[in-house]
């Protein structure tokens, strides 16, 4: 049995647990998946990040207080007391990290990928980053200056992704789908469609 079939039968019995003893029901299960995949996560920061892409003084209000505007599109999912997002251009690339534990915003990243906490990842992306982003399928120029980001309880990061090349006459939505979790994070690119 593979590592994600054996997730799936824990996370059944968990549920079937759950239902029996009355502690909840299927529909609020459904809710709580719902509510991960649809209003907390990834689609968020790909959002923010498509609508910093077309309208520049989104931008410039997105890299000056990301807290505020997670704020005003009234965000759910916490973890975005306080929100910085860090710009990668050709020079230089962010990276976001959490060294003490896993400090993440939920509110636009989703669940942390299982990477994300893990003791390696923590302490090696701060000593030898690119490495490290080498071994995760993202190998960048020399001359690319590389920023670690440590996230923590009163801090956490997005990066703000490089628009891919020709992607002009794509609109917000259709952008919105080029960008992964990981390229906020910054161990991915964004591809050119």
């Amino acid at each position: 049995m593979n590592e994600s079939t054996d997730i799936a039968h824990r996370v059944a019995a968990l549920e079937a647990l759950l239902t029996q003893k009355g502690l909840v029901t299927e529909d609020q299960l459904d809710s709580m998946v719902a509510r991960y995949e649809q209003q907390v996560g990834p689609l968020n920061g790909a959002k923010l990040v498509a609508k910093a892409w077309v309208d520049p003084s989104f931008k410039e209000s997105l890299l000056s207080d990301a807290t505020a505007v997670i704020k005003a599109w009234d965000l759910q999912g916490g973890q975005v007391d306080k929100l910085v997002v860090k710009e990668n251009t050709p020079s230089v690339h962010n990276v976001v990290v959490c060294t003490l534990c896993s400090c993440y915003p939920w509110a636009v990243l989703g669940l942390p990928p299982k990477w994300y906490k893990s003791p390696e990842y923590r302490a090696r992306v701060v000593v030898e980053p690119r490495t490290v982003l080498s071994e995760m399928g993202l190998d960048l120029k020399d001359d690319v200056e590389i920023r670690v980001w440590d996230s923590s309880a009163e801090i956490r990061y997005l990066v703000l992704p490089e628009r891919p090349e020709g992607t002009t006459h794509l609109d917000e939505t259709a952008l919105a789908d080029l960008v992964s979790r990981d390229a906020m994070i910054g161990v991915a690119q964004v591809d050119t469609p």
